[in-house]
């Protein structure tokens, strides 16, 4: 009877293992953010590189906005336009008709020595894409060098009540008083913590490991964006002086356990561009991974 048992015990053993570790590898694999809609295959914020993002199966979208002259938000990250277009100034100078009709892929036509379809390379208006793609999940970065962030914070929420698009998108910027700005306007409007609260995090846990998250449970889920490796200059202050180094900031399992000590928090890894880095995140358990090529990792 032992004999017999024992054989059998070991197949479901093996065979529930099996079960829970295919699971769990499921659970773990990280989302797929096309970096400004896939910035590697395509000319990068257009709806062109929007649609091939979708097709190469890209779980979320990412954009990077600005503010036109009239106030519209509209799909452009360069300060200047002569990066990408055949056009000079900013956005700013330019109404968002008159963008609408600029030509965004003009250098990456260029350089690829192809012609992409004009009525899908224009500077297109994040309202055009939120009514294109409701059902589709948008990461939107703030980068207008020159707009004032509470007239960009009712642009943004008027635009997110004409459209209903509340639910599926969250914004984030390097300039913190914009993600201020917005959470002054409405609570219906979704953010990313800010930038600076999320290195100091992250540095106090991977230099000192220190997790120095509040003791207070979080009243919700947090959302947290940085790079998998940030190089950083550490500054030492002395009595009589100051030494600067360069040092990386990487996150690790243990900074991922840090800033979900106290809550829920969701955590959105840049720069994953290779599919060792890819691994890693998923082993050390992030949410989701920005990349450059969607279309490298097309499921």
């Amino acid at each position: 009877m032992i004999k017999t048992l024992i054989p059998q015990l070991k197949k479901g053993m093996v065979f529930s293992l099996f079960i829970l570790a295919s699971h769990s590898a499921l659970a773990q694999s990280p989302l797929i953010v096309a970096h400004r809609a896939g910035t590697a295959d395509a000319p990068e914020n257009t709806l062109y590189a929007i649609k091939l993002a979708k097709e190469n199966q890209a779980d979320i979208i990412w954009l990077t906005v600005q503010l036109s002259k009239d106030n519209q938000v509209v799909l452009y990250r360069p300060s200047e336009l002569k990066a990408l277009t055949d056009k000079n100034g900013v956005v700013s100078d330019y109404s968002a008709k008159q963008l609408n009709k600029i030509n965004a892929a003009y250098q990456f036509n260029k350089k690829n020595n192809i012609q992409l379809p004009l009525a899908e390379t224009t500077i297109a208006t994040l309202e055009s894409v939120l009514k294109k793609y409701p059902d589709t999940e948008f990461y939107i970065d703030l980068k207008s060098p020159d707009a004032n962030p509470d007239s960009q914070a009712e642009a943004i929420y008027t635009l997110l009540e004409k459209t209903n698009a509340f639910n599926n998108t969250r914004f984030y910027s390097t300039n913190n008083a914009f993600i201020k700005a917005l959470a002054r306007r409405s609570d219906r409007i979704n953010t990313f913590e800010s930038r600076d609260e999320t290195r100091t995090l992250l540095a106090n846990n991977t230099m000192n490991h220190q997790c120095s998250t509040s003791t207070e449970e979080a009243p919700k889920k947090r959302w947290y964006g940085f790079e998998l490796h940030r190089k950083v200059e550490v500054i030492e202050k002395y009595t009589l002086g100051e030494a600067r180094s360069p040092a990386t900031l990487s996150w690790d399992k243990e900074a991922i356990d840090c800033f979900r000590k106290n809550g829920e928090a969701y955590i959105v890894l840049f720069g994953v561009n290779n599919i060792k880095d890819y691994q890693f995140a998923k082993e050390i358990g992030a949410d989701a991974v920005m990349v450059d090529s969607p279309q490298l990792f097309k499921k």
